[in-house]
Order: C-alpha cells, then structure tokens, then sequence
C-alpha cells in the first residue's frame, strides 16, 4: 500500500466560516466527516485536523502567508486513481465555489531505504 496526502485547499473565506460556524452547523459538518471516513474505512489512516496559522520561509526570511491548505488527510491505497476514488464528489468540495483538494503521493528516498 502506497500513502497519500490531502490537502484541503479553501478561500480564507471559508476557514473564517467554519470558525463561527453554529453548533448544528458544526454537526452537519462532523456527519459528513464521519460518513466520509466510514465510507472509505481503512483507507483513512490518519483523519488529520484543520491547518492555519502559515509561514513562508525563503532565504529572504519568515513572513505570514494565506496558503489557502486549510486541513489534511492521510490515505492508504494501492494506487493513484484508488486514492482519487477515495475524495471523488467529498463534502469539502461542497462548501464554497473554490474548494478543493490536492492529493500527493508519497515518493520513497532511495538513499534511505535499506
């Protein structure tokens, strides 16, 4: 099995949102989370947790940034399209017109492989 990562990428907008969304908004939201990951079951190893606060760090120095990656996921899965399967009509994509989600696989580092 091959590891994947999400990233949920939204509009600041949206991460404001969520933040004073109400208690049933906030529900709403846990049962399509819920329902998601029981959908996928195993395929979910790690749920992740909403993502702020970034940094952009360059030779130049540290500064604040909006990355717009607002949470992650980790996956299991034999391939790509497997993974793809697995976020394929996600409730994320759902909450505003520029949601969306990037799914990276993980490359092994030959020198490190023993």
């Amino acid at each position: 099995m091959k590891r994947y990562i999400v990233l949920y990428l939204a509009p600041l907008s949206v991460a404001e949102r969520f933040a004073q969304a109400t208690p049933a908004e906030a529900a709403k939201g846990m049962r399509l989370w819920a329902d998601w990951s029981n959908r996928i079951a195993a395929g979910l190893i790690d749920a992740g947790k909403p993502l702020g606060n970034a940094r952009r760090i360059t030779p130049a120095g540290i500064t604040e940034t909006d990355s717009g990656v607002i949470g992650m996921s980790i996956l299991q899965a034999t391939c790509m399209d497997e993974a793809l399967e697995m976020v394929d009509d996600h409730h994320h994509l759902h909450w505003a017109e520029r949601c969306e989600i990037v799914v990276l696989e993980e490359q092994p580092i030959p020198e490190l492989q023993q």
